[in-house]
């Protein structure tokens, strides 16, 4: 058997082997895959409320906000979102109900509702 010095040698070698192979190919052959990242489709309707919300609280800062539901009646669709707002250290929630044609996307309503306060 060998002693342990040639063993522990040999070990060391064949991980950077096998560690540093991959790299030394030609980058050519490297096939890679473009993965798009998903866009919600809520995304656009949730900007048109976070600029209608600091539209109306121009002074406060939106933290965080959160897309609650797509209602569809009739030819008309109602994205939901709720916003969680800070200004001058006092946080509030507003509800904003985005109304659309379904089709057209044309925007008919958008209203925003303050919700309880939190300090």
């Amino acid at each position: 058997m060998p002693p342990l010095k040639d063993i522990t040698i040999i070990t060391t070698c064949l991980c950077i082997l096998f560690i540093f192979i991959p790299f030394l190919n030609n980058p050519n052959n490297i096939n890679t895959v473009n993965v798009e990242k998903a866009i919600p489709s809520h995304a656009k309707w949730g900007k048109i409320a976070m600029q209608k919300a600091t539209e109306r609280y121009p002074s406060a800062k939106i933290y965080d906000y959160l897309h609650v539901k797509r209602e569809q009646k009739g030819n008309y669709s109602v994205e939901k979102f709720k916003l969680w707002l800070d200004e001058n250290n006092k946080k509030f929630e507003v509800i904003v109900n985005i109304h659309f044609d379904t089709k057209s996307e044309k925007i008919s309503k958008i209203s925003l509702q303050k919700q309880n306060t939190h300090t």
